[in-house]
């Protein structure tokens, strides 16, 4: 079954490791870059490397970024020499952005590179950006502007968050790649992420909403709220700053006609959480393991199996 998921955070990268284990080499994953920084001398790819990582069963699952039993030998050398020390980078993963810099500077793609870094590492699926074109998330908070990364790490995410813009969108592009693999797909996922500054930045590339409002593939969304609650990360903020309910109902209004199905967690306390016309499946969707990740996948499958005409 050739699968494409949509991508970005923990909660996406952990379902496309679960339907790595169903799909295979069938599985592309277009992962957000509007999350990017270039931090300690190197381009910094988040959440196309936090995919990588997964796939490639090399993730640090308890700090949740970065490489199992890696070391911060080089980035406490920086810090010591003066490097500003508010992005840290395990060695390892620092190998991986060096290699990314190197490959950027002598002129080639960000799709070319991506799909290449994945598969060095021993991905089975295709990792691709959502665009090749740089588009970098911003937040407006009282104290004025910053980038994503800055107001998430730096900023710890506190600030009250005034606006939320895309710099760089207007210019950037779906790739061959992106379309050819929507337009070939058999199941179109949409992962666990925020969907406001993880999917939000991929349906937002020109091309990718309409190539996948075209497809003949049904378009299954998985919540990212478990028990009605968010298990990582500010979702429930930006949902809210974007002016929508953080909750499963506010998660199938963002994503409206673009979805044939949703998956919602077993508890979640809605009841009846969306409007009439999606379909939903309930199932416990909280990603511990190996086998829940995959479980949850095959489940989302499934639910895309029964919505194809």
């Amino acid at each position: 079954m050739r699968v494409v998921a949509l991508a970005g955070g923990t909660g996406g990268a952990k379902l496309a490791a679960g339907l790595q284990e169903i799909a295979g080499e069938e599985l592309t994953v277009i992962a957000n870059t509007g999350d990017d920084v270039e931090a300690l001398g190197v381009h910094v790819s988040p959440d196309p490397d936090l995919c990588t990582y997964w796939l490639c069963d090399e993730i640090d699952e308890e700090r949740g970024w970065g490489i199992r039993d890696d070391t911060f030998t080089v980035f406490e050398r920086l810090r010591r020499l003066g490097a500003p020390d508010w992005f840290g980078l395990t060695d390892r993963d620092l190998a991986t952005c060096l290699e990314r810099r190197r490959r950027l500077d002598a002129g080639e793609r960000p799709t070319t590179i991506a799909r290449d870094l994945a598969q060095a590492l021993g991905a089975r699926a295709t990792v691709l950006p959502m665009c090749d074109e740089p588009v970098r998330t911003r937040i407006r908070t009282p104290a004025g502007w910053n980038g994503f990364q800055e107001y998430f790490i730096r900023e710890r995410a506190l600030p009250e968050i005034e606006e939320i813009e895309l710099d760089g969108i207007d210019a950037a592009t779906a790739t061959p790649e992106a379309l050819a693999a929507l337009a070939a797909a058999e199941a179109i996922v949409i992962g666990p992420s925020n969907p406001v500054i993880s999917i939000g930045p991929i349906l937002a590339v020109p091309g990718i909403r309409e190539a996948i409002a075209g497809a003949d593939a049904p378009v299954v969304a998985v919540s990212p709220f478990v028990a009605g609650e968010v298990v990582k990360g500010p979702t429930d903020k930006f949902m809210s700053a974007a002016g929508h309910e953080p909750s499963v109902a506010g998660v199938a209004a963002i994503y409206g006609e673009l979805i044939d199905g949703l998956i919602v967690d077993a508890a979640d306390p809605d009841r009846d959480p969306v409007s009439a016309g999606l379909t939903t499946s309930r199932i416990d969707t909280l990603m511990t393991d190996a086998g829940a990740r995959r479980r949850v996948g095959a489940a989302t499958l499934e639910l895309a199996r029964s919505l194809r005409v």
